[in-house]
This record gives C-alpha cells, sequence and structure tokens, in this order.
C-alpha cells in the first residue's frame, strides 16, 4: 500500500511504525472472509482491508478524526483472525492500537461515551472498585428501566460473582519442589470469578511449583490500552515488569503463569509495549498461558467422569499467542473427550470491554458462537478466558468453565461448582492408560 506521510510526520517513531505497518498490506482480501464484523454487515469498512484504508487516510491528514472513521474502528473486535489469514503477515495489532491511541488523543466521543469509557477504564482495572461496583449493579438491575439507554446492556450481563481477591504471597508446591513462578492474577477475573485462579494455583502445585502473586503486579494493561488509554496500559506493565523482575532477581523465576488469554497476549508483548525495555522483553519472554507452560508435564488423572468437553479457543490465545494443540492435549490426558467446534475461528464476541461497548454486535457473535457450540451437543464448553466465559454463559445451554478448573478436578481438585451432579456418558479411562505425557510446543512466539 502507497503511504503518503509527510517527513514531519514520520520523525514520530509511532507515525514511521504505521507507516512500516501500512506498507505492508497488499489488499490480497484473504482477512476479509475471517473477520467477524465484515461476515455479519458485509461493509468493507468493517474489514481488515478497509479499516487499513481508514486508518491510512486519518493518520496521513492528523487532527481529529471522522465520525465515520471511528465508527468502524471502534466496531474492529482485536480478534487478530485477520492476522492468522493474511498471507504477507501484516502486523495488524500494532496498527489498531495506534490508531486507538491517535484517536483517543484527537476525537471527542459524545458525553455518555465517554462517561463510559472513562467508567470501565477506571474501575475494571481494580478488582476491589470492579468487585463493589458490580455488586451495586446487581442492586440496580431492578431500576434498569430508569437508566439510560446506553447504560443497560452493562447491567444485563453481569452475572453471578465468585470473588476472591489474592494478596502478596506464595503457595509453596506439593510433594518435590521444580520450580517457581509467578501467577498473574489479574483485574476482573478476580471479582468475577477467583475459582480460576484457586485451580490455577493448585495445579501447578501439585506439578511442583511454589506460585508467587507479587507485591506490586496487577492488571496487565490489555484494557485500556486497547481503549487507545495507550499510557495507562504502558504504566499498568510497567508496575508488573517490576514487581516480577523483583522475584526474577531474587529467588529467581521460571515463568510468568497467566490464565486469561487477552492478558497473556499483551504481557507476551510487554517488550514491544514498553519500546524495547530489556526488562519488559525478560518478562514477555517468561509469560506462558497456565496450558502451555504445563505442556511438558505429565497428567496423573485420579478419575473423573468422562465428559464430552467443546473446547473454545479464545481469539487472543489461538491468533495471539498461538496457542491452540496444548489445552486440547492436556484435556485429553486428563480423561476427557475434547470436541472441537465449529468455526472455531471465529470470536465469540467478548473481546475485552467490546460486549460492553458494542452490545448488539457482541450479541450478534454471541449466539452465532453458542449455536455452533450446542450443535457439539458436549456436556461442558471449557476455555482459557474469563471474558468468553462470561459471553459465551449467556447464550450456550451447557455450563462452562475454565480449562484449568478441569485439570484441577482431573489431578485430586474439587469438581467444578458448574458440573456438580454431571453423569458421565462413558467409563472413565483408568489412570494409568490415561497418563501421557504432552509434548510441549516450541514455538512460543507471540505473532
Amino acid at each position: 500500500m502507497r503511504t503518503n506521510f509527510t517527513p514531519a510526520q514520520l520523525a514520530d517513531p509511532a507515525i514511521a511504525e504505521a507507516n512500516d505497518i501500512l506498507q505492508t498490506c497488499v489488499h490480497y482480501g484473504f482477512c476479509t472472509n475471517t473477520c467477524p464484523t465484515y461476515v455479519l454487515t458485509r461493509d468493507e469498512n468493517d474489514s481488515p482491508r478497509g479499516r487499513i484504508d481508514l486508518i491510512r487516510g486519518m493518520l496521513e491528514r492528523g487532527g481529529a478524526p471522522q465520525a465515520r472513521e471511528v465508527h468502524h474502528l471502534d466496531r474492529c473486535l482485536s480478534c487478530l483472525s485477520c492476522m492468522t489469514t493474511c498471507a504477507v503477515k501484516v502486523d495488524y495489532v500494532h496498527l489498531i492500537d495506534r490508531a486507538r491511541s491517535h484517536i483517543e488523543a484527537n476525537y471527542r466521543r459524545p458525553w455518555a461515551d465517554r462517561m463510559i469509557r472513562a467508567m470501565l477504564a477506571t474501575v475494571l482495572p481494580r478488582p476491589r472498585l470492579f468487585l463493589a461496583a458490580m455488586q451495586l449493579g446487581r442492586l440496580a438491575r431492578g431500576l434498569s428501566g430508569l437508566l439510560p439507554a446506553r447504560l443497560r446492556p452493562l447491567l444485563a450481563m453481569m452475572p453471578e460473582l465468585h470473588p476472591d481477591i489474592l494478596v502478596p504471597q506464595v503457595f509453596k508446591a506439593e510433594g518435590t519442589r521444580r520450580g517457581r513462578v509467578a501467577l498473574l492474577a489479574g483485574c476482573a477475573q478476580q471479582a468475577l470469578d477467583g475459582r480460576i485462579n484457586a485451580a490455577t494455583i493448585r495445579v501447578l502445585q501439585r506439578h511442583g511449583y511454589d506460585v508467587i502473586i507479587a507485591d506490586g503486579a496487577g492488571c496487565c494493561g490489555s484494557l485500556t490500552l486497547h481503549m487507545g488509554r495507550e499510557a495507562q496500559g504502558a504504566a499498568a506493565a510497567r508496575r508488573n515488569v517490576a514487581a516480577w523482575m523483583r522475584e526474577m532477581r531474587g529467588d529467581g523465576l521460571d515463568a510468568v503463569i497467566v490464565n486469561a488469554s487477552g492478558c497473556g497476549t499483551t504481557v507476551k508483548d510487554y517488550g514491544h509495549l514498553l519500546g524495547g525495555d530489556d526488562d519488559a522483553r525478560t518478562i514477555g519472554g517468561l509469560a506462558r498461558d497456565v496450558t502451555e507452560f504445563l505442556a511438558g508435564s505429565t497428567i496423573k488423572p485420579v478419575g473423573v467422569p468422562a465428559l464430552t468437553v467443546a473446547y473454545h479457543d479464545p481469539c487472543s490465545m489461538q491468533h495471539g499467542q498461538r496457542v491452540t494443540r496444548q489445552p486440547r492435549e492436556l484435556l485429553r490426558s486428563a480423561g476427557f473427550r475434547v470436541v472441537d467446534v465449529p468455526e472455531k475461528h471465529f470470536c465469540c464476541g467478548s473481546a475485552g470491554t467490546y460486549n460492553l461497548l458494542q452490545p448488539e454486535m457482541a450479541e450478534a457473535l454471541g449466539r452465532r458462537k453458542a449455536a455452533h457450540i450446542d450443535s457439539t451437543e458436549a456436556d461442558v464448553i471449557a476455555t482459557g478466558n474469563i471474558g468468553c466465559m462470561v459471553q459465551i454463559g449467556r447464550y450456550a445451554g451447557r455450563p462452562i468453565v475454565h480449562t484449568a478448573e478441569l485439570l484441577d478436578w482431573a489431578t485430586g481438585g474439587p469438581c467444578p461448582a458448574a458440573l456438580a451432579g454431571m453423569t458421565p456418558r462413558r467409563p472413565a479411562p483408568e489412570p494409568e492408560t490415561a497418563a501421557l505425557p504432552v509434548a510441549a510446543d516450541t514455538d512460543t512466539g507471540i505473532w
């Protein structure tokens, strides 16, 4: 693609990077039919190729974007399916982030949008504040008809809460100690469902790892980064890098474990976000999804119902991190029958704050995903991202749990509450036949 930035514009490193990315796009169009928003609307402006043209024009022109440009760029999920499909590997993720930062700095949104975005950027990264807001929101459900229409979707999607906000501490390994890892406790996930962290910690302990909740670590920064608040996202990243590097320089770390795939994609990209900082690159290189980290381990199931599991690939896991095989193989080795979801490359519509800011499009995608999952007739849905769990749980006709919860249950932990009393469809495999080593994936790159 040809670009027409001035030398003065190209002196800005951010614009220079965007220019390099734009020039790699050759408009083949393979991306269009894997883009969820384009498939729904058939509007070229809602395709990656169309959005790249909008970004080029917006950045070349500088100043305030047009409302039309903002509308179509806001509707991008950042699912990154286009990057998996692209024949020339256009670095779309960093281009759309640059566009969102430009919009945030130069476009004045309607007051209702400004209020909602400011509220989300303030509340979501702070688990205690988010928990308090959720509790108030649940009380206000009966009054939703009195609220502005723009706020009603926020109340409609509030799930049951199972909070557990972790404080800095060390969870000691069980049996022979194999190593030491830090766990990103997360922000919204702790307020929504603390059972995910609890299951993750137990699995890691059972496999011989001390699990560190580092003092000073918090939100990964992805929620605010993808809202265009780059400085806020970078500040969160710096806090995490400092916290984990203190642990690294102390007793050492074998990995930084992440069990929310959207967070994992961002943490792995800390080196880019923080401008090549050496410590940020170190932490990015240590980051692993929990299933990615356990992929070299031998799962020794103690016997659980042989349920059929529909595994849902979060976009940030399959397109952002390229982690697809490990969760399936771990679940199979734990004794579960795993089936794929039709149209598995397609986003469920969660996408961080997307289902809060674009509720109509998110609902269409959520219902589409749920219908595909229900067609598998699986007993349970497993996935690796809290946002997907909340989104799919609104529409699917079967329980949904985190992959770590199933692995924890299979290796001696409690049965996930969502599966209590579920009847097996076939005899559970004997532990010795299911204790299969899972090969580690050598490709741990992000994009």
